[in-house]
């Protein structure tokens, strides 16, 4: 045989590829299976093998699809997985490269956290500006879980740890199964009833760690419109720093692990009294600066010239009211002396001396007035054979004014007609 019958491997391992590329089937698969020889590469790759009772599939999942995933896969895992079938043509083998993977039996819920986040969100109760401040303080922490799980001790140790003279008061309730929503909403509602009875400041929710089954509670709608409605502030506390829950998104302060809400719910007290201590010397030396200041204020007053000498305040007083006496008798005198000489002027006038000159001007002046009125009297003018001639009180100065049959008055020096108006006209003047 001519060995141009043969082909390399690399010739037919990229044969294979391009049939199994060309198969539309195989560009989508789903598969369900186990783990088994798990390997998470240092550059964030994850290798393993998928298998069933009778096959098994190599697989690889880049690290650009597995960085959103909730869980860290294992070996013995369950899974489904979703991706597309190629070949690796440097070994020859055919794998599956998968683009998505979950917990096989809990898909559903995957789906419905998702879809409950969703229409939570969009209502709003995953809102910061709505988030409570959780008290600095607290006298009092309420705490809702299971009174035999290990959530409890390790909450209740770490308070009593970090801030022994808080107390707390336990809602016990369900954290797993069909009920367990129901019974951890109903004693959320119940502690905020006795806040105010018992002075509650704070509200711990939460559980241990477990499987998302174990954990589903938390997802629950019912619960996590409890939290939103409760008046306490409430820290969410459920299972292991990589669970996540509803519930988290919906309290004022998510805690990754139940011994973490304890160290947010309660400050630690050697802080606080460290915090006491160093406000205490900080009080003090503000004080005793400030006792310091005054002193030294009070040592400049002492030592003010006015008060070591006070006589020197009056001495000087004493001069300016010297001086302002002086001015006083000094403008006295001249007002006195103007009067006095205005005085001797006025007693030396002449007209004082030659009181019959003041008489004389007077009288001619009089004299002169007297004329002056003569020449503008009216009456003067009907001695001279002048009349007046009035209608109705008023003098006529014009022909004009009157008409026919119009009664008139004419005044003479020595007494007064009436006439009656017969003819107006250039005969009236004849």
């Amino acid at each position: 045989m001519e060995n141009s019958n043969y082909i390399t491997v690399t010739e037919i391992n990229k044969y294979i590829k391009e049939i199994i590329n060309e198969d539309l089937l195989l560009r989508k698969v789903y598969i369900k299976g186990e783990i088994s020889n798990f390997k998470a590469h240092s550059r964030g790759h994850y290798y393993f093998t998928l298998k069933d009772e009778n096959s098994r599939i190599a697989a690889v999942m880049f690290a650009f699809n597995n960085r959103n995933l909730k869980f860290t896969p294992y070996d013995g895992m369950k899974v489904l997985v979703s991706g597309k079938i190629d070949v690796y043509e440097a070994s020859g083998s055919y794998q599956i490269y998968v683009e998505d993977m979950m917990e096989d039996g809990i898909g559903a819920l995957y789906v419905a956290f998702e879809e409950l986040k969703k229409k939570l969100s969009k209502e709003g109760l995953f809102d910061k500006d709505k988030k409570k401040k959780i008290r600095r303080v607290p006298k009092r922490v309420g705490i809702v879980t299971s009174p035999t799980g290990a959530a409890i001790k390790d909450i209740l140790t770490t308070i009593k740890r970090r801030f022994p003279v808080c107390e707390t008061i336990l809602f016990p309730a369900l954290v797993q199964g069909e009920e367990a929503a129901k019974d951890i909403a109903a004693k959320i509602k119940l502690a905020n009833t006795y806040k105010d009875i018992y002075q509650i400041d704070t509200l711990i929710v939460g559980r241990g760690g477990g499987s998302l089954e174990d954990l589903w509670p938390f997802n629950e709608e019912i619960v996590a419109r409890a939290i939103y409605e409760s008046e306490l502030p409430v820290i969410s506390a459920v299972g292991h720093e990589i669970d996540i829950t509803i519930s988290d998104y919906v309290a004022d302060l998510r805690a990754p692990t139940p011994t973490a809400a304890g160290e947010l719910a309660v400050p630690d007290i050697n802080t606080i009294i460290t915090y006491l201590d160093n406000a205490t010397v900080r009080c003090y030396n503000s004080l005793k600066n400030i006792i310091n200041d005054k002193t030294k204020k009070l040592d400049n007053i002492k030592n003010t010239y006015i008060l070591s000498k006070p006589t020197s305040i009056y001495e000087v007083k004493e001069q300016k009211l010297d001086i302002l006496i002086d001015n006083l008798n000094r403008a006295v005198s001249r007002v006195l002396e103007n009067n006095k000489i205005k005085l001797y002027t006025i007693k030396n006038s002449y007209i004082l001396n030659n009181p019959d000159i003041l008489y004389k001007y007077s009288s001619q002046k009089l004299e002169h007035i007297i004329s002056k009125l003569n020449v503008l009297n009216p009456l003067n003018t009907l001695s001279r054979g002048y009349t007046m001639t009035k209608k109705d009180g008023k003098i006529i100065s014009s022909i004009k004014n009157v008409k026919r049959d119009d009664i008139i008055d004419i005044e003479f020096k020595d007494g007064r007609v009436t006439g009656k108006i017969t003819k107006v006209g250039e005969e009236n003047g004849r």
